[in-house]
């Protein structure tokens, strides 16, 4: 009986050794795919819910161990996971991301030069009545939209004047382009409070808050982060209407990354 306590207590200390001589430090540089940096980036570790942003030189450290998943996050990016081996732990990791491609649409010329640029630039060059046309469209299409959507009606713009035997052809191109831009459009609005308290209601119910509760946060102190990030993050005017939970969980991490600087919180 005697030897087996004896067994135990050296089994113990040696148990809870390994365990702690497990966690250790992971550190690095975020650049983009052209050598720059892209500060700040959240680095999360997936596997033990710990997070950090680079520095404003794409540096970085965060408590890792081996086998842990890292991910690093950058709006206008593609996220990047990496599994930590045991030789990550020797140097700093140089970490890549790959910027999000915007296409552009293919253009196909039609016409086949000739070799005459007297006759070439007749085909190729578009008048100055058709560039005017383009310059009056592309100002009307940034031009905010300052009038409430029409009803299921059809416009006077589309109707011809049987009398003059004539349509408006201007009338007709300026209402097609109007109705597009007003039915294809989200446009971003102030929150009133009432919108403002169903956004931070669904927050709670659908995001992963358990980043918060780690520190030890209850939840009226953790309705008070959400309502300090939706003051500094403007989270409600730009996601209620387009609630994106992977941008929410990220604005929250680099809301709280500022918010625990000014405030003694419980690392668990």
């Amino acid at each position: 009986m005697r030897t087996y306590i004896k067994q135990s207590l050296y089994t113990v200390p040696l148990f809870i050794s390994a365990e702690f001589f497990s966690q250790q430090q992971a550190t690095g540089i975020v650049t983009d795919n052209g050598k720059s940096n892209i500060n700040p980036v959240l680095i999360i570790n997936v596997s033990n819910q710990k997070s950090t942003l680079s520095d404003a030189s794409g540096k970085f450290s965060i408590e890792a161990s081996e086998n842990d998943e890292l991910r690093f996050v950058k709006e206008g990016y593609y996220r990047m996971d990496k599994k930590m081996g045991k030789e990550n732990f020797n140097s700093p990791l140089m970490v890549s991301l790959e910027k999000v491609e915007i296409e552009i649409p293919e253009v196909k010329i039609t016409y086949k030069p000739t070799g005459n640029l007297e006759r070439d630039n007749k085909h190729l060059n578009e008048s100055r009545k058709v560039v005017s046309l383009r310059s009056e469209l592309d100002e009307y299409m940034k031009s905010p939209m300052n009038e409430a959507l029409p009803d299921n009606t059809i416009s006077k713009s589309f109707k011809q004047d049987y009398g003059a035997g004539q349509v408006s052809i201007l009338g007709v191109l300026d209402a097609a382009v109007g109705l597009f831009k007003k039915a294809t459009e989200l446009k971003i609005t102030k929150a009133n409070f009432t919108e403002t308290q169903d956004f931070i209601k669904k927050v709670k119910q659908e995001a992963d808050l358990t980043f918060l509760t780690k520190y030890g946060m209850g939840e009226e102190q953790i309705d008070q982060f959400l309502l300090y990030a939706n003051d500094t993050r403007t989270m409600a005017k730009k996601f209620r209407k387009n609630f994106k939970i992977d941008v929410v969980e990220y604005e929250l991490r680099v809301a709280f990354a500022e918010y625990r600087k000014t405030r003694k919180l419980d690392n668990l």
